[in-house]
C-alpha cells in the first residue's frame, strides 16, 4: 500500500514539468517497491506468484524511470519529452501497484469467508 501511495504522489502533476515531480518521491517509491518485492519472494501460492509478478513489473518500470532521470539530468537536462517518459514509466508502475493491491484485497476477502 505504501508503494502505491508513494507512486501516486510522484505521478500527480503536470507530466512534462520537472518541478511537479520530486526525485525523492521517486527514490522512495523505488526503495519501498524493492522491499515489497523481497517480502513477496517466500510465498509459494498462485496468488503469491501473481503478486510477485506485479511487483517485478513495478520495480522494472520504476528503475527504468530513475535511470532515465539520472542520465538525462547529468547529460542534456530534463526537457519536457524526457520528463514525460519518466512520469509515464512511473504511471505504468502505478498500474502494476493498483493490480497488486486489488489482488491482495480480493484474496483477503476470499480467505475471510
Amino acid at each position: 500500500m505504501l508503494a502505491l501511495t508513494l507512486n501516486v504522489a510522484f505521478v500527480v502533476g503536470d507530466i512534462s514539468v520537472p518541478e511537479h515531480h520530486s526525485i525523492w518521491l521517486l527514490f522512495a517509491a523505488v526503495v519501498v517497491n524493492l522491499v515489497a518485492t523481497v517480502l513477496k519472494l517466500g510465498d509459494r501460492s498462485q496468488t503469491g506468484a501473481l503478486l510477485l509478478a506485479t511487483a517485478l513489473v513495478a520495480d522494472l518500470q520504476l528503475i527504468a524511470s530513475s535511470l532515465i532521470w539520472t542520465f538525462s539530468d547529468h547529460g542534456v537536462g530534463l526537457d519536457p519529452a524526457i520528463m514525460s517518459t519518466v512520469v509515464s514509466l512511473a504511471a505504468g508502475a502505478l498500474v502494476a501497484n493498483v493490480v497488486s493491491v486489488t489482488l491482495l484485497v480480493s484474496d483477503t476477502l476470499i480467505a475471510g469467508r
